[in-house]
């Protein structure tokens, strides 16, 4: 099955999209965009693909995809079941993390984080329940306050000594 182009719209005058979401939802499908996505179920239990992964996911899972990266998370609830929220988005242009690093040298780990999002990569739940306030914050965050929570929230994942990739070297 062919993956869905999903066009992610950045606001005027933003670098990144910050969003939640519930379940069902149109975006919950087999999809890929050029921009990297950071993804934390904060509620509901299924399966989740990120190219040639499958895994099973719990409230919590917090992964990076790379650019034109598929996947998609399939919450197993009962037939006409909503939740009002499931998960958590940002999404940025993959040039971003380069030019972070072009102004803030300081920010070297942000490469290996970009590398290691082509194959994606799972974080674990230290580092999950640490990014959790963040993200819930980032979403309804305005102006520079926006600015330094996102880049707390790549500092947390570039830390996370225990991350690990998802997709098969060869995907």
């Amino acid at each position: 099955m062919k993956p869905d182009l999903e066009v992610v719209q950045i606001g005027h005058g933003q670098s990144f999209k910050a969003w939640e979401h519930g379940y069902p939802f149109h975006t919950v499908r087999w999809h890929f965009h050029p921009e990297m996505e950071i993804h934390q179920v904060t509620a509901t239990c299924g399966q989740y693909y990120v190219g040639d992964f499958i895994g099973e996911f719990v409230p919590g899972n917090l992964v990076l995809t790379g650019p034109n990266l598929p996947h998609n998370w399939i919450s197993h609830v009962p037939e006409g079941t909503s939740i009002p929220l499931r998960s958590r988005v940002v999404q940025f242009p993959e040039d971003l993390l380069q030019r972070i690093a072009e102004l803030f040298p300081d920010t070297g780990g942000f490469a290996d984080l970009f590398q290691s999002s082509r194959r994606g990569v799972i974080f674990s739940d230290a580092c999950s329940e640490r990014c959790s306030s963040i993200l819930a914050d980032l979403v309804h965050a305005r102006g520079p306050r926006r600015a330094s929570l996102f880049l707390d929230l790549l500092a947390l994942l570039a830390a996370d000594g225990e991350a690990r990739t998802l997709a098969s070297v060869t995907y």
